[in-house]
């Protein structure tokens, strides 16, 4: 069986060139795409509910005869269109309508509605509901399943996207779509086949629980969840493996930089602080690039860290980064590391987008020359920024700062070979569960320790 990602949506009865320009402007290319395309919620059209026993805010499916339908002034021109079924009326309101549309809706006609019902000035109202004219004797079959709401696009109707759900779901097989998952991988989570999840996630049963699927708790749902997020974890780890591939400057640990540093400092750093800079220093020594994240709360002294480990980098005689996601947080970082480092002769370098003119001529050649401590913001990796001997990159607040910037920062390397190695800092909590999906391509540490006199 041809696989559905190979299948056009110009293979769909109805599905011309424009058709298909529309459909491509949301993503869908292919009868895989239509699949993937799943509903954002879902309509109960599967019975019919009698008008005396509508709610105010419900969403129902109702059914009578039309007993007036005029045209009335208020704030607004409408079209009002009493409807009786026997257990009670209900007002259709339709502030857009033709004439042709009004002679439609005559007295007498057996109409079929859907709707929200709300208050109004004569009981519940129906805005612009979705109907249709029920002819002949027989009662005209009810939906047999839940109606699907699809996210869309302009020039792409509901009623549209269900018409080509419904034709990509009779092409669905278990073959037809590919199911990464092992065997044994999904029997041990009671995972289910992928094709039964879409058809399921496609057209409810009438009984399916609303409320579980709007809260995602669905086994169709986790089923695809589950997909999504291990094949996102495994593009971040080969990411990662790329990366460690890569050759970076091995820094030996300092001996004298570190020592005079925190003399200067005036206290000792925790036990937390202690144990994560050993865990840079070790990561620094190393001739594949570092990847760290360090989270710590705001006090937990992360700028500390990142410090020794600027240090080790220095003593070696390497250029280090430290960019921040503003100006305002880049010149604090600034102030504190020239403050620490000018005492011990090291010069530190500026750089942000406001510099401008002479001061940015003068801040590019520093750092081309090799100025080995350089602060600023984004405006760091522009192309015109050229490091003569970068080894190390320190990144605060890493949510500002995705996996392709990471990985960008190679040519910033020495002579673009020796890739820098990476310390991120942020002091948003990141649970283990999320730091394994969003951030798997990062070792992490945790400052759980703040120095003595901080609050949490």
């Amino acid at each position: 069986m041809t696989e559905l990602a190979q299948v056009p949506v110009t293979v769909l009865k109805g599905v011309g060139d424009a058709l298909a320009e529309k459909l491509a402007k949301v993503g869908l290319e292919n009868l895989q795409d239509i699949l993937f395309h799943l509903p954002l919620r879902y309509q109960d059209r599967t019975r019919v509910v009698p008008i005396g026993a509508l709610r105010p805010g419900q969403d129902a499916v109702v059914e009578g005869t039309v007993t007036g339908a005029d045209v009335v002034m208020g704030k607004r021109r409408s079209l009002l269109v009493r409807l009786h079924d026997g257990t009670g009326a209900l007002s259709l309101r339709f502030y857009h309508f033709s004439n042709a549309q009004k002679e439609g809706l005559k007295r007498g006609t057996q109409l079929r509605c859907y709707g929200e019902a709300r208050p109004g000035a004569s009981g519940l109202e129906i805005y612009h509901p979705e109907y249709r004219a029920l002819n002949g004797e027989e009662p005209a079959p009810v939906e047999q399943t839940l109606t699907p709401i699809y996210p869309t696009t302009e020039g792409l109707t509901q009623q549209r996207l269900r018409q080509l759900s419904q034709l990509a779901l009779a092409r669905l097989g278990p073959e037809s779509l590919p199911d990464w998952l092992p065997e044994e991988l999904a029997r041990d989570y009671r995972l289910g086949p992928l094709d039964e999840a879409i058809r399921y996630l496609h057209r409810p049963p009438p009984d399916a629980d609303l409320d579980e699927l709007a809260e995602g708790q669905h086994w169709a749902q986790h089923r695809l969840a589950f997909e999504e997020l291990l094949t996102h974890q495994l593009s971040l780890q080969r990411l990662r493996e790329t990366q460690r591939a890569q050759q970076a400057p091995q820094l030996p640990p300092a001996k004298k930089l570190p020592q005079r540093y925190l003399a200067n400092l005036g206290f000792t750093p925790t036990g937390a602080q202690q144990r994560v800079g050993a865990e840079i220093a070790y990561d620094l020594a190393q001739p594949e690039p570092m990847l760290r994240l360090v989270q710590g709360d705001v006090g937990a002294g992360k700028t500390v860290v990142a410090a020794l480990a600027a240090l080790q980098a220095l003593e070696a005689g390497y250029q280090v980064a430290l960019m921040a996601p503003t100006e305002i947080l880049a010149e604090q970082h600034f102030l504190n590391f020239s403050k620490w480092l000018q005492p011990l002769g090291i010069e530190v370098a500026w750089l942000a987008g406001k510099l401008k003119g002479k001061a940015r001529a003068a801040a590019l050649e520093q750092i081309a020359a090799g100025t080995p401590m350089v602060v600023g913001t984004h405006a760091l990796f522009q192309d015109e920024v050229q490091f003569k001997r970068l080894a190390l990159v320190i990144i605060d607040e890493q949510h500002r700062f995705g996996v392709q910037q990471r990985l960008a920062l190679r040519k910033k390397g020495i002579d673009g070979r020796l890739s820098p190695h990476q310390l991120i800092m942020t002091a948003t909590p990141i649970p283990r569960t999320l730091a394994m999906s969003a951030y798997a391509d990062l070792d992490t540490s945790i400052l759980d320790e703040l120095p003595p006199g901080v609050r949490r």
